[in-house]
């Protein structure tokens, strides 16, 4: 295979479908039937239609073929976190989904590998479900929410999961979620245009300022949606944290840690992704649509289309930089 390997995609494996249709989903997640598609529904407000790309590997295929691609890592949507779920739930949903996700990678391999989810609610469950994701599922690592029942992921309550995670070579990947009211972010689809990267800025942040990146050094963290705000605004974390008397905690400047993250390409306009390149170097960018919802970037031609690169780092981007990152053998 030549083509590009789409780092961003969102399945909902055939198992989790199944239970969903049978009315036992364990969070009590359910499908509306009254438009063309079905629409799933989560008890805490989440809405989205059911694309057939969701479910059905037939269309995911197609789906790829259409942006260019040959491989995917698949991951949950996000509304499946259920972070703020019992967690009994929260762990038996994550465990239904994880299942489901290295059965879809096992049927191709190769071609899909993936992400699993984690109750994020527990720590101590995140650690154990982590561990067997990775070490008997085969997954590349967990798709994480930026915060979790109130806690961001620099929290020491998440410590034992971050050096967990950098122990057993799992990539996370941060992916915004939004629930319940956010104040000026109700209009306009805001929660998601704006609330999105803000929060995995903030999340990034975060982990810079705090010195959880110095204290796990070998962690590797994926930014959705091109690192939200950050590479755009880190530079007035340089100067706060030069000025600041409650910061200065982290032990080099903290634009020096842009590099530690992977970002996606799904910024939405070649001059930012071009200035994402040269601020973190393209061996730290990667390909990703956010298929099939409808705010994907799209087929990674249109992506790159007006970014000048060269050879070397367009073959990091759609394909190089994940594949240093996990690891991961793609068909050929």
């Amino acid at each position: 295979m030549s083509g590009a390997i789409d780092a961003h995609v969102h399945v909902i494996p055939a198992a989790v479908l199944a239970s969903i249709e049978a009315g036992t989903h364990p969070a009590g997640i359910t499908l509306e039937r009254s438009g063309a598609l079905p629409t799933v529904v989560h008890p805490e407000g989440y809405r989205y239609t059911l694309e057939p790309a969701f479910h059905d590997e037939e269309a995911l295929f197609e789906s790829l073929r259409r942006r260019g691609a040959d491989a995917a890592v698949v991951a949950p949507p996000p509304p499946f976190f259920g972070y703020d779920l019992d967690p009994a739930v929260s762990l038996a949903g994550a465990r239904l989904v994880n299942d489901g996700i290295a059965a879809i990678a096992a049927a191709h391999p190769g071609r899909l590998a993936g992400f699993g989810t984690l109750p994020l609610g527990r720590p101590d469950d995140a650690v154990a479900e982590l561990v067997r994701s990775v070490s008997e599922l085969g997954l590349l690592g967990a798709e994480i929410g930026p915060i979790a029942a109130g806690r961001w992921l620099d929290d020491p309550a998440f410590l034992p999961l971050l050096e967990q995670a950098a122990e057993l070579g799992a990539l996370l990947f941060v992916h915004p979620y939004y629930t319940g009211p956010k104040p000026g972010l109700g209009d306009y689809y805001l929660t998601n245009l704006a609330g999105n990267p803000l929060d995995t800025a903030l999340c990034a942040s975060r982990l810079i300022l705090s010195g959880t990146l110095d204290r796990v050094p070998g962690l590797k963290l994926m930014l959705a949606h091109g690192g939200g705000y950050l590479p755009y605004q880190a530079g007035r974390l340089d100067h706060g944290n030069a000025v600041r008397p409650e910061l200065g905690i982290c032990a080099r400047v903290p634009t020096e840690y842009l590099p530690r993250f992977l970002y996606d390409t799904i910024v939405f306009d070649p001059a930012a992704l071009r200035f994402l390149i040269d601020k973190v170097g393209a061996d730290r960018v990667l390909y990703g649509s956010d298929e099939p919802f409808d705010m994907s970037g799209g087929p990674v031609e249109r992506q790159l289309a007006g970014v000048e690169l060269d050879p070397a780092e367009r073959e990091a981007i759609t394909r190089g930089t994940l594949l240093a990152a996990t690891g991961w053998e793609v068909a050929r």
